[in-house]
């Protein structure tokens, strides 16, 4: 029992095989997938592929890459979309400043909208933080009663403190199989087991044994044995823990 809580399945990388690959995921244990929106298009796109799939439960949301492009009415198109019942959460949203492809000042706005919407909507939040873990988790403090999960986590211990303590889910993809991620590594082994995700953010960052590939979601279950391995518990344990954990975080709920 596994879910990838975050992926990109509707996006072109997956065009020519998208059946497939969801066929695939069925195949290696996975009872659902989130697939996240990044802008207005792909929201739009994940909903889609949610609609058509019953694997799939799809997030909405402005990526800080994303944040200097939107347009003024942003938060109500995100609403109207979130109104579906298959949209689980807002996101993915939050800081990026690694790459600060949209001006610092303008992801921070985006970012606490999506955080107020989230709350309004009573919906978790799906979190990308890059470089900005301390000044993200300040941001989410100024919106008091949201939850959430951060996702691709890639800091350190004290940095998922942050957000554990805060009762935010924290999750982790393939870079936790990566020889030089010894500090990821360290940083899952302090997660509450009930906070813990597992995810792939496909089709990017492929774990070992399939770096450099394209990543898909039934991959997710080699990031889930690697965390295992170094939280020294079961694999199968932390699957269905994980998948539960996912499940309860966005409140999907499995056909019997």
């Amino acid at each position: 029992m596994l879910v990838d809580s975050h992926g990109h399945v509707s996006t072109k990388r997956f065009d020519g095989d998208r059946d497939e690959v969801l066929a695939r995921a069925r195949a290696a244990g996975l009872v659902a997938m989130l697939d996240v929106g990044c802008d207005l298009p792909s929201s739009r796109a994940s909903l889609a592929l949610a609609e058509r799939d019953p694997l799939v439960w799809a997030t909405v949301g402005v990526h800080p890459h994303e944040a200097k492009e939107v347009p003024a009415d942003f938060l109500e198109q995100l609403r109207a979309l979130a109104a579906h019942p298959r949209v689980v959460a807002i996101g993915e949203m939050g800081l990026d400043f690694y790459y600060d492809h949209s001006p610092r000042d303008e992801q921070r706005r985006v970012f606490r909208a999506q955080l107020e919407l989230a709350r309004e909507l009573d919906l978790p939040a799906v979190l990308h933080v890059r470089d900005a873990y301390g000044e993200a988790a300040e941001i989410v403090d100024e919106v008091p009663g949201v939850r959430g999960v951060s996702h691709c986590f890639t800091g350190t211990a004290a940095e998922a403190e942050l957000y554990w303590r805060r009762g935010f889910g924290v999750s982790f993809t393939g870079v936790v199989t990566f020889k030089s991620a010894e500090q990821v590594r360290e940083a899952a082994k302090g997660v509450p087991p009930e906070l813990l995700l597992v995810e792939t953010d496909c089709p990017f960052m492929a774990p070992v044994p399939l770096r450099g590939k394209r990543c898909e979601p039934a991959h997710v279950v080699h990031t889930a044995r690697m965390l295992a391995e170094v939280r020294g518990e079961d694999p199968d344990v932390l699957m269905r823990r994980t998948a539960e954990n996912a499940l309860r975080i966005f409140g999907i709920s499995l056909p019997a």
